[in-house]
């Protein structure tokens, strides 16, 4: 089904799963500059910064250079097997679901002939949020949901997640046929589709009725089988909303990815190979191309589901190819492809960090050739 493809990592290596030895790893400092380009100490001075910064919160750090497990760390009684939720860093798995399906479908995999795209409307596949609270609904994409421009409430207005009430429903909240538990709608759009940026969990839950509806199958077991097998990447798990007499359940699109770091550096890792994982083109590098670039001119931060920094102003100073998977709790997955590094932090907490200093300070550590 996957068209093999030479890898640019040039010793073509891919970790084994870690029930089978996982990443190889640097040990002494003499490796990890020799082999990695990077020095030691000045990592290891980055994380006895964390472990005061951060205390008693729970969390994860691993950073992967040419290959190899370089270095991570783990406080308060953390293991390298212990799982996090990533918070919104699930939308960029959601995301990549996406772009796989819209691959399927340019490339006719599809059964019975199925079509979708990017301009596809999206409420086309989404026979629940009928009648429609908003006449405009009827103009949003699957780019518009896949770029945060659907119009549709999100954090700008006060909108944070899809909390709701005993007696609704979260999928009914994100259709605007219920308010949330403290008493708002997301029911009236706030622009125009393609007009306005916000960053919109009920929108993004568009993204999970839309897929199951179209294909059948729940996002979450559709990436275990095209994705997190073959990469293996063993021992995540995924929540869903809904059910219990309200619409669902289905696949949490934003949050609610269950996932250890050392496996979220896997993705990471794949990405950052432009989907290739052992000669197995498994995302469609014009898929990674495009949404780890800016997609709009309202926020060039943000490509498709990736935060990204085409424009620089993401991470100032910091590669223009850089992407990273952001999450809530200082869950981060940040890819380098130029650099040939992927840093992923796990854990749960604090809310807000100075990231900035943290990847900065790790790609300072890199030793000029």
């Amino acid at each position: 089904m996957h068209k093999k493809i030479p890898s640019r990592d040039t010793d073509a290596y891919y970790p084994l799963p870690e029930s089978q030895g996982g990443w190889r790893w640097l040990d002494t400092p003499a490796d990890v500059a020799k082999t990695a380009r990077m020095d030691a100490s000045k990592l290891d001075q980055i994380f006895e910064l964390q472990s005061f910064l951060f205390g008693s919160e729970f969390s994860g750090i691993a950073i992967i250079r040419h290959g190899h497990l370089v270095r991570e760390h783990y406080n308060f009684m953390g293991l390298t097997t212990g799982r996090y939720d990533i918070w919104s860093c699930t939308k960029s798995f959601s995301g990549t679901a996406w772009g796989l399906l819209l691959d399927d479908s340019r490339n006719g995999r599809l059964p019975r002939d199925k079509r979708v795209d990017l301009d596809s409307p999206a409420y086309s596949m989404i026979p629940e949020g009928y009648p429609l609270t908003d006449a405009r609904k009827q103009d949003i994409t699957m780019r518009h949901l896949l770029t945060m421009t659907s119009g549709i409430p999100g954090e700008a207005e006060g909108l944070y997640g899809v909390p709701t009430a005993t007696g609704d429903g979260s999928f009914e909240f994100a259709l605007g046929q219920c308010p949330n538990r403290y008493g708002k709608f997301a029911d009236i759009l706030v622009a125009d589709p393609g007009a306005h940026w916000d960053y919109s969990d009920p929108a993004m839950a568009h993204l999970s009725l839309a897929f199951s509806n179209f294909t059948g199958e729940e996002i979450h077991d559709f990436l275990h089988r095209r994705i997190f097998d073959p990469i293996g990447i063993e021992q995540a798990s995924w929540d869903v909303l809904g059910g219990s007499g309200f619409i669902g359940p289905h696949t949490n699109p934003h949050v609610g990815l269950h996932i250890s770091a050392r496996e979220l550096a896997r993705f990471g890792y794949l990405a950052m190979h432009d989907g290739v994982w052992a000669g197995d083109q498994l995302i469609p590098k014009w898929w990674m191309e495009l949404a780890t670039q800016s997609s709009q001119n309202l926020n060039p931060d943000y490509g498709y589901t990736f935060w990204v920094n085409t424009a620089g102003t993401r991470w100032p100073g910091l590669p223009k190819d850089m992407f990273a998977l952001e999450g809530s709790k200082t869950n981060r997955c940040y890819v380098i492809p130029s650099l040939d590094l992927v840093v992923v932090r796990v854990g749960t907490g604090p809310s807000r960090w100075n990231e900035a200093d943290f990847i900065g300070a790790v790609v300072d550590t890199i030793i000029s050739d």
